[in-house]
């Protein structure tokens, strides 16, 4: 298996954490004879070799090793070898299959064959919710899409080399298919599909292989590569539909025709059955009451990604499967989607239904439609006694903000019941409290207040409370006393008081003036951990407004420094000193500017209105700026301060095609303009006419993007209605 592996130059190749000399140790530890010791062979791999889906010399390497060690007979685990394969080989591949939905356990990526690994790395549903820094929701993302044309990236080669040196070793899948593993049979079909070169031959080994195989897991990933042979050949697709349509009828069991629709869905919809939702719903019911739920062998329990991701999988992994992949291929059909998931949730078994409750979550994140009675059978799952199930309502009824009103009675009640006694001293905010508070609703108060006097207050505590508004106005002094009691020059510092600031800010409580100096002035010198606790205490300031004038001669020392923007942008809000503010903003423009920073004081500008109008000339040069968050913030800055929308409107048009990200921003501003935005309101209407939401994409997904969805329709709106 290993022959030349010790010839071959590791130490000169690379991967994802630098050099690649482990690598031969992580190839060696997936022959191991001990299972751990291969589990956390196969998680190095995907998590350095592989990492996130990115292809290095050193994988390229890998490759004629890995596939060495897939043709071993009797190697345990190398159906996971198989998927690793498979993955390197399509790493840049896109066959159109998904919408984002995902079973929310947090599981890595799927491809057809069901396997699921820690290649991805991107945000999954239902795991807790990677925050985009919590109190930054009004970012316009992480980068310029549609800024620029060509990628230029040299991972590219890469890429094609390994799809190539894949490809060229095609044909061991075809032995792969009748292996006596049934892990390796369920992996090798799609590799199959994927990179053999001849799809008739491809397509009867998977009749034949249908037709023989005893495995029902195995059977299912024979469907699946079924679709996926249909919509990556269109040319040799039609004896794979009718294959595939004869196999959504009798005699085959509920769970086989579930796939076979699944797939028949995505590859050749117009083959589907009329009444596609009751029966899809009737076969579902079917198989819970014929079938237990399937469940692979017994693993070991490593300390690894794919150890803890096989731990948390759903209950019914098969049918999370079966429907998801029928869920993404129905897509935009969100009348259908919608009557799947009421039957999915009305089912008597809790699988079912956990199944439904993640289902809904690539719906909810990707699509406008009338939600309400959706969520409202979401939160009917809060009452049930599966602990799995009710943590899948909370972690959906989570990211759905104010969406998640129809809920908002089971979750109080499940709030007040006082039923996670690990809440007490706990480091995370008890999440249906946090769900709750998201929506708005002010039956958060009491339990938040509860937890602002325990001994351990939550970090993101002060973020919850900022959705709630002025019902939050009873907590206003507790949020000072814990400021209080922030110590001064600790690691921990900002980590603890940016969220208190946040929500203090938001509540415009200017009683806390003093605890906001006591930390301004005690903080740390060491400037990667000054910088960010001063930006969040200048901005706690500026929100005080005049009220904080205790404040103004330690903003005015702030003037000439790293926080200079954030300051001035503060004494503004405070004194409303322009001269002082000015030049500190000014100088954050300089004539060929670039990045963030110049974004913020633009931003700080628009604020000031007609006082910064000697900031026009080098606004004006920013909004012609190569990156489109800076020229959006300009172009409002350019309204806001000389109210001409000349310049402004051509800005807008082109950010909002090139960057989903920055129509936050323009449609706040297009408010305040009112009729003067007039020119670009086709661009409005098309918005509030898409049943699409904003940020939705492929491969991944932030915690706000629903809230951010939301509020872009309700500015556009506004935006209409003020016409």
């Amino acid at each position: 298996m290993f022959r030349g592996i010790d010839e071959v130059d590791w130490a000169s190749m690379e991967h994802a954490y630098g050099s690649a000399a482990d690598v031969p140790e992580l190839l060696r530890g997936l022959a191991s004879p001990l299972p751990q010791e291969r589990e956390t062979a196969l998680d190095g791999m995907y998590g350095a070799v592989h990492h996130q889906g990115d292809v290095y010399d050193s994988t390229l390497a890998s490759i004629p090793f890995l596939f060495a060690l897939a043709e071993h007979p009797g190697l345990p685990d190398r159906g996971g070898i198989v998927e690793l394969l498979a993955s390197i080989g399509a790493a840049d591949d896109a066959d159109g299959d998904g919408d984002g939905d995902g079973d929310g356990d947090g599981d890595g990526d799927e491809d057809a064959s069901g396997g699921s690994h820690a290649g991805g790395g991107d945000e999954t549903d239902g795991g807790p919710d990677a925050e985009d820094s919590e109190g930054s929701e009004d970012s316009e993302g992480s980068g310029d899409s549609g800024d620029s044309g060509e990628s230029g990236d040299p991972a590219e080669d890469n890429h094609a080399m390994a799809r190539a040196a894949v490809r060229a070793r095609a044909a061991v899948f075809l032995d792969l298919a009748t292996d006596g593993d049934p892990e390796v049979r369920r992996a090798a079909p799609s590799a199959l599909v994927r990179f053999h070169g001849e799809p008739g031959r491809v397509l009867a080994l998977l009749s034949e292989r249908l037709r023989d195989e005893p495995e029902d897991g195995v059977r299912l990933a024979l469907v699946e590569s079924l679709g996926l042979l249909g919509r990556l050949h269109p040319v040799s697709a039609a004896p794979a539909v009718d294959r595939l349509v004869a196999l959504c009828g009798p005699p085959h069991d509920p769970g086989l025709r579930l796939a076979a629709l699944g797939q028949l869905a995505a590859c050749a919809a117009d083959r589907l059955p009329g009444d596609l939702v009751a029966t899809v719903v009737a076969l579902l019911h079917t198989r819970s009451q014929r079938i237990r739920p399937y469940r692979e062998p017994v693993r070991t329990s490593s300390d690894t990604l794919i150890g803890s991701l096989r731990r948390i999988r759903p209950a019914d992994e098969e049918g999370a499967r079966l429907l998801r992949t029928l869920h993404q291929a129905l897509g935009a059909r969100t009348d259908d989607r919608i009557a799947l998931l009421k039957g999915q949730l009305s089912s008597e078994n809790s699988a079912d239904r956990c199944n439904a409750v993640w289902m809904s979550a690539g719906l909810f994140r990707e699509w406008r439609a009338a939600h309400q009675e959706t969520v409202a059978l979401i939160g009917e799952q809060l009452g049930s006694d599966d602990e799995r199930l009710r943590a899948a309502a909370v972690s959906v009824l989570e990211f759905l903000f104010t969406l998640a009103a129809p809920a908002a009675d089971r979750l109080a009640s499940l709030v007040a019941s006082g039923t996670d006694p690990r809440a007490q001293g706990s480091t995370t905010l008890h999440r249906p409290l946090r769900a709750l508070a998201r929506c708005g609703d002010a039956r958060a108060v009491p339990a938040l207040a509860e937890v602002l006097r325990r001994p351990t207050v939550p970090n993101e505590t002060g973020y919850a409370i900022g959705y709630l508004g002025p019902a939050a106005a009873p907590l206003a002094p507790l949020l000072r006393q814990r400021l209080a009691e922030v110590p001064l020059d600790s690691p921990d510092t900002f980590h603890r008081a940016a969220p208190l600031l946040s929500a203090l800010g938001s509540l415009r409580y200017a009683h806390a003036v003093p605890e906001v100096l006591r930390l301004l002035h005690g903080t740390s010198r060491e400037p990667q951990l000054r910088n960010p606790l001063v930006k969040a205490l200048a901005g706690a300031l500026g929100a005080f407004g005049p009220e904080a004038r205790e404040a103004v001669p330690a903003l005015r020392d702030l003037l000439a420094g790293e926080n200079a923007v954030a300051a001035a942008e503060a004494l503004w809000s405070v004194d409303g000193d322009a001269e002082a503010a000015l030049p500190a903003l000014l100088a954050a423009l300089p004539p060929e500017p670039e990045g963030g920073c110049h974004r913020t004081a633009a931003e700080a500008l628009g604020r000031m209105g007609t006082a910064a109008a000697p900031a026009l000339p080098r606004l004006r040069r920013l909004a012609r700026s190569a990156e489109t968050g800076a020229r959006t913030a300009a172009a409002c800055a350019l309204w806001d301060i000389a109210g001409d929308p000349d310049p402004v409107l051509p800005v807008f048009r082109d950010a909002w095609r090139r960057n989903p990200y920055t129509r936050r921003t323009i449609g706040a501003c297009l408010v305040r303009m009112g009729g003067a935005g007039t020119p670009v309101h086709d661009l409005v209407r098309t918005e509030l006419a898409s049943s699409r939401r904003h940020r939705a994409r492929a491969g991944g997904h932030g915690s706000h993007d629903v809230l951010d969805d939301e509020l872009l329709l309700r500015d556009c709106r506004a935006v209409l209605d003020a016409a």
